[in-house]
């Protein structure tokens, strides 16, 4: 009986044992359970952030290959001196077997093209020609048997230009004076008459219209800044400081070319079509304002069908849209620009602002460019690149079509390919911050601008002339860097207006600076509009010779 109760005991104890180790077992199997619910939210969460490092990595790759294709590819300009250094791994074919000696061959001598009939005369037609006469001394002249030769005629043995470098002289003016004999002695009051002299460039200067023309075409054509012009002047044993050459700069400026500036801007805002663009200035001296400061060059300019083509800069302190509102202020018609929203609060009601194409494409190129070669030609990016080129091509071919073909072809051929861009592009799927998500989202956020160029056949696919007038600017600012004051920075507006004008009518920049020099200072307000680039007054001289007809040509 006892055996019994002691067995009981024992085998109740052994029961309760399990049951604790039951529950032990229960309580660590809900603990591993949470630790393995926290694991896979843990590996979730590590997933979810290899994602995002994976797409940031592609992010900073994009931007990184971006980077240095700006930094280091060749550009168009410079790529066939590029491959002056590249020849051996340009022409190399390192798959192909070694040929033998007997494969061995001489490459074949390029043929040299032939020169054009008439090429060196149509060349040296507008310039002076020297004759120079060579003949033999009355020594010479005389034949081994005694006699003297005769001449027989003559022949034109070779031509070859001669380069005279600027030469600096002084010039000065004497005015005389003239009396009447007869009323000198009868007369109580003699008459005293001097002949007149033309009025300075400059009052109180020694500098003339040369010297001002000249160093006008150094600073805003060759893009020379004034410290090289000093340096210049001094190596040709002549003294005139920089800061002289600015005081010209800026008085000549202000006495005489700001009224051609203001009969040019006239005659632009005549014009229905035109082009608008900015960069950044840096003006040390400006007023409240650090020396590091941004400043604005504005670029306005007309289309390519204008008859009297106008480039103007305008220089102002700030990017807010109150400028191009101010310069265009009353004036209707379209205006080419580039995405910048400031130009997008001009009034709708008078101006209407045409988006540029290029831009899209600059884009889509960018986003390619941080593509390896093998994903480039089945990605998304180079079939918007290729939609750009499409209507590039169309309008090469409309390029000599007049404003009224060019406008029914554009609506017949562009418009079904700007649909066809914008369908794709809208329903697109892409990651916002990649290169290709800032070129879809450029586009579709341009839309309404980029449609606009379907409207009229004056219009431009892009803004590129724009471009190309605002670089002569930009190349004069890498040399000289930063104007001093506001004053300088109004006057490099002004002078570059007259200078890029005077381009775009085919003028020579430094002719027509002087020819402008000699005549301001003694021309009337009536005279001023035929002083224009455009004006009958402006002398051949002043004009690209290979412009002219030949009965024009200066000899």
């Amino acid at each position: 009986m006892l055996n019994e109760v002691e067995n009981q005991n024992c085998w109740e104890e052994r029961y309760l044992a399990s049951e604790v180790q039951n529950a032990i077992l229960m309580v660590e199997i809900s603990a591993l359970k949470a630790e393995i619910s926290a694991l896979k939210v843990s590996n979730e969460l590590k997933d979810e952030k290899i994602i995002e490092l994976n797409v940031l990595n592609r992010y900073y790759i994009e931007r990184l290959r971006l980077a240095a294709k700006r930094k280091f590819c060749s550009s168009s300009e410079n790529s066939a001196q590029y491959s002056l250094f590249n020849e051996a791994e340009a022409i190399a074919k390192p798959d192909s077997p070694e040929p033998t000696i007997e494969e061995i061959q001489t490459p074949p001598v390029k043929p040299r093209a032939k020169k054009q009939p008439g090429k060196r005369d149509e060349d040296f037609a507008h310039l002076p020609t020297e004759i120079v006469v060579h003949e033999l001394s009355e020594e010479e002249r005389i034949c081994e048997c005694g006699n003297r030769m005769k001449e027989i005629g003559s022949y034109p043995a070779r031509r070859e230009i001669v380069i005279i470098p600027a030469q600096v002289k002084v010039k000065q003016h004497v005015a005389k004076s003239y009396v009447c004999s007869e009323c000198e002695k009868t007369a109580a009051n003699t008459v005293i008459v001097k002949a007149p002299i033309p009025e300075p460039v400059i009052k109180g200067s020694a500098t003339s219209p040369s010297a001002v023309a000249y160093v006008m075409n150094q600073k805003y054509v060759m893009s020379n800044p004034l410290y090289r012009i000093e340096q210049e002047f001094d190596r040709s044993g002549i003294n005139i400081s920089r800061q002289t050459m600015a005081n010209w700069m800026i008085k000549s400026s202000e006495s005489w070319l700001e009224s051609i500036y203001a009969y040019m801007k006239d005659e632009m805002l005549t014009n229905a079509f035109l082009h608008a663009d900015e960069t950044t200035l840096q003006v040390l001296e400006e007023a409240g304002r650090l020396a590091t400061s941004k400043s604005y060059m504005w670029l306005y300019r007309t289309t390519g069908t204008a008859l009297r083509p106008v480039v103007l800069y305008e220089y102002t302190e700030t990017r807010e849209a109150i400028h191009p509102k101010t310069f265009l202020k009353g004036w209707k018609g379209y205006l080419h620009t580039d995405g910048y929203e400031g130009y997008h609060t001009l009034p709708e009601e008078d101006i209407t602002i045409v988006g540029c194409w290029t831009h899209v494409r600059r884009k889509f190129d960018d986003a390619l460019s941080g593509m390896t070669a093998e994903e480039r030609l089945s990605s998304k990016a180079f079939i918007g690149f290729e939609y750009c080129n499409q209507l590039f091509k169309l309008e090469r071919e409309f390029e000599k079509m007049t404003p009224e073909e060019r406008h029914k072809n554009r609506l017949e051929k562009s418009l079904p390919i700007v649909f066809e861009f914008f369908d794709w592009a809208e329903n697109l799927l892409f990651l916002p911050k990649s290169l290709l998500g800032t070129a879809i989202t450029y586009a579709v956020n341009q839309k309404k601008y980029l449609l606009n160029f379907l409207l009229d056949g004056n219009l431009e696919l892009s803004n590129n002339r724009a471009e190309r007038s605002i670089k002569p600017f930009v190349m004069g600012r890498k040399n000289w860097m930063f104007s001093k004051t506001p004053e300088g920075a109004r006057a490099s507006a002004v002078i570059y207006s007259v200078i890029e004008t005077a381009k775009e009518n085919n003028l020579i920049p430094f002719e027509y600076l002087k020819f402008l020099f000699e005549q301001l200072p003694n021309a009337t307000s009536k005279q001023i509009p035929s002083l224009l680039p455009w004006g009958e007054a402006v002398p051949d001289y002043c004009k690209n010779p290979k412009k002219l007809p030949p009965s024009q040509i200066r000899t």
